[in-house]
């Protein structure tokens, strides 16, 4: 599928190796940017969660960081196509060189980032999928790293990685200054293992609001939590 349509845009997706999928569309719609002017979407790949801030956002700058070239074209079509292009900017860099060229400080960053290590052959990451998904690329740390020196004193950041990284993840979160305020992990269904976890986190230490999502209750009859969650986007929902 090239085209995905949503209710107030499209997503284009013959170029980008990242195609539309369920963990970037749940965080563009359970984060919760608190009344912000700036928003930051590092590895945007299609563009997805920056139009999802767009739409659900007064934000007046709204920017992106994608490395790989084909997704930075997509991004910056999907950006022109829909009817938030004046707030809407993708660079094309690593989040790394960003980082360290930038001095603007964002009051939100969001980002679904590379969660495994892609095969190579030669030295060379031959998949452009696994590029745009491997952790080799970006490591954790890295991540955390920019995003510590990118974030405003009071702003805050999202993420969805693996379950199984959440420790991993929020102890280089610590390291890096930056500790939870919320946390949802989601089901496949109830009787499933929590396959992914949702993280926002800031500079202040807060209770910590934890939560559970289960999409399914059997194959394409969804959670009413789940249909509540994502309607403003899904045509079907």
């Amino acid at each position: 599928m090239n085209s995905f349509d949503f209710k107030k845009f499209t997503i284009q997706q013959d170029k980008s190796a990242m195609k539309v999928g369920t963990d970037g569309v749940l965080l563009g719609a359970w984060a919760y940017p608190n009344d912000v002017n700036s928003i930051l979407d590092i590895g945007s790949g299609t563009g997805i969660l920056s139009l999802q801030m767009a739409q659900r956002t007064f934000a007046e700058v709204i920017d992106a960081v994608e490395i790989e070239a084909d997704s930075f074209e997509q991004t910056v079509e999907n950006f022109e196509q829909s009817e938030w292009g004046d707030r809407l900017f993708c660079y094309h860099s690593s989040i790394q060189d960003f980082a360290n060229e930038i001095d603007d400080k964002y009051g939100f960053i969001i980002s679904n980032p590379p969660f495994f290590s892609a095969p190579y052959k030669n030295g060379i990451i031959e998949d452009k999928r696994a590029l745009a998904r491997q952790a080799d690329k970006l490591s954790f740390d890295e991540l955390l790293s920019a995003v510590s020196k990118l974030l405003s004193k009071n702003g805050e950041c999202a993420f969805i990685i693996p379950y199984k990284s959440e420790n991993i993840f929020l102890g280089l979160a610590k390291i890096n200054g930056l500790f939870p305020n919320r946390v949802t992990r989601v089901r496949g269904v109830k009787s499933s293992q929590i396959k992914r976890s949702m993280l926002q986190l800031s500079f202040k230490k807060a209770e910590v609001k934890f939560s559970e999502l289960i999409i399914e209750i059997e194959r394409h009859k969804y959670t009413q939590d789940y249909i509540d969650l994502v309607k403003e986007f899904y045509l079907k929902m």
